[in-house]
């Protein structure tokens, strides 16, 4: 990156005042946009997808960050890797689908062919002189945590994965994540600033107003309020969650459920936090009637009302994991003002649709959430090109996970710019 955008980047990362929105230029200039892929999508560990988008051998996902793009395959040993989607003789695309099912890869361009390990084992007219064994795909990191998968495309990837997967392996392994399939996917073009979209997703402010979906099985509360113009009601109400999730986190980790708060939002590297919820209404799950979707239960769950297991990382994902199914969600940038939000319903994989679940009351709550957030972004996205715009200040009661996420994406940029 050319050292005026650096200069200009650090000063605008200098003078955020903290506890307010970034300024503009963060969410529209192309060259910090630019800055973004490299510095926050290139050298961090992003969430892509989960081990059932490659269930079997010779199953392929293709994810694009940026101009990179990354192949995805379970080989013949049952092992997932990664490499860049990039022909080792000049350079085609290998898969250009989203997803695919393949024996090799095998480039159209000119028959160049590779096993699902990433070797090398065709290559026609190319005399004895070519060595195949340099000539296999190049490797990108890929980590799975519990089913989840995380790509890195640096080449020395941030060394604390490991301390996020010990913490979170005992939360996410008893859902069974790779024993699911997925119901049910949406990808949604958000027009707004990957940034915005994150913003959004950490905070519940906007939630009792935008939200009619969403708020039947979440409580309100459990995202922050503020006590001191808070009515009797509320204050009640207030307590009646406090007290819920005393009894609830009691209770489920005494079923071997670890359901307490971790928090690591913006002391790490690999961000993130945790905590188990319970669902309002006496509920089991994520639903217009809180009732679980599914009667067939994950992993080895007998009982329907197990909370909403939440999981955030940084700097792309968020995922509610419950008895009966899973949704998991990432944010992938496109350009400066649009956002590829990637939504995944996943159900045991013994489940049949239209006897154990039915898709519409599995995806009602998210896909209406979903379309109410971006509608959000969109006119955040607007506002913020106005030259009337100036950084806000956050709710100190609603919007500490906004500061938090905002704090790790200025830390990461200033740590890479020094």
């Amino acid at each position: 990156m050319l050292n005026v955008v650096d200069t200009s980047l650090k000063a605008l990362i200098k003078r955020r005042r903290s506890g307010h929105s970034l300024e503009a230029p963060f969410y529209r200039d192309p060259e910090i946009f630019k800055a973004d892929l490299d510095i926050i999508f290139g050298r961090h560990w992003i969430y892509v997808g989960v081990e059932p988008d490659v269930a079997e051998p010779g199953d392929a996902m293709v994810i694009d960050i940026g101009e990179t793009s990354v192949l995805i395959a379970r080989d013949d040993d049952m092992k997932v890797q990664a490499f860049h989607n990039v022909c080792r003789h000049r350079g085609a695309r290998l898969i250009t689908d989203y997803k695919a099912t393949v024996g090799n890869l095998v480039c159209r361009y000119h028959q160049w062919t590779y096993g699902l390990d990433g070797k090398l084992i065709f290559a026609e007219n190319m005399g004895a002189g070519l060595d195949m064994s340099c000539h296999g795909l190049k490797p990108v990191h890929i980590r799975s945590m519990a089913g989840l998968l995380f790509i890195c495309l640096d080449d020395n990837p941030p060394d604390d994965f490991d301390v996020m997967a010990r913490a979170m392996e005992p939360y996410i392994a008893p859902h069974d994540v790779r024993n699911t399939r997925i119901a049910h996917q949406v990808d949604l073009i958000e027009k707004g600033n990957w940034k915005l979209t994150m913003e959004n997703n950490r905070e519940c402010y906007h939630c009792s107003g935008n939200h009619p979906e969403l708020t039947i099985p979440l409580f309100a509360y459990g995202f922050g309020f503020n006590p001191d113009t808070a009515d009797a009601l509320s204050l009640q109400e207030a307590k009646r969650y406090d007290d819920l999730i005393a009894t609830s986190h009691g209770r489920w980790e005494s079923c071997g459920l670890p359901s307490a708060e971790i928090e690591h939002l913006d002391d790490m590297a690999t961000g993130f936090r945790t905590e188990r919820l319970p669902i309002d209404r006496d509920g089991q799950s994520q639903t217009m009637d809180t009732k679980v979707a599914c009667r067939k239960l994950l992993g080895h769950f007998n009982d329907p009302q197990l909370g909403g297991l939440s999981f955030w990382t940084q700097p792309n994902s968020w995922h509610h994991f419950m008895s009966d199914h899973i949704v998991t969600f990432s944010a992938i940038p496109l350009t400066p003002e649009t956002t590829l939000v990637r939504t995944k319903w996943l159900v045991h994989k013994d489940a049949v649709e239209g006897e154990d679940y039915d898709l519409e009351n599995l995806t009602t709550v998210w896909n209406a959430t979903n379309q109410q957030d971006a509608d959000l972004v969109e006119i955040a996205q607007k506002g913020v090109a106005s030259p009337a715009y100036e950084p806000g200040p956050y709710s100190p009661y609603t919007e500490g996970l906004v500061e938090k996420f905002c704090s790790w994406y200025l830390g990461r940029l200033s740590a890479d710019l020094v």
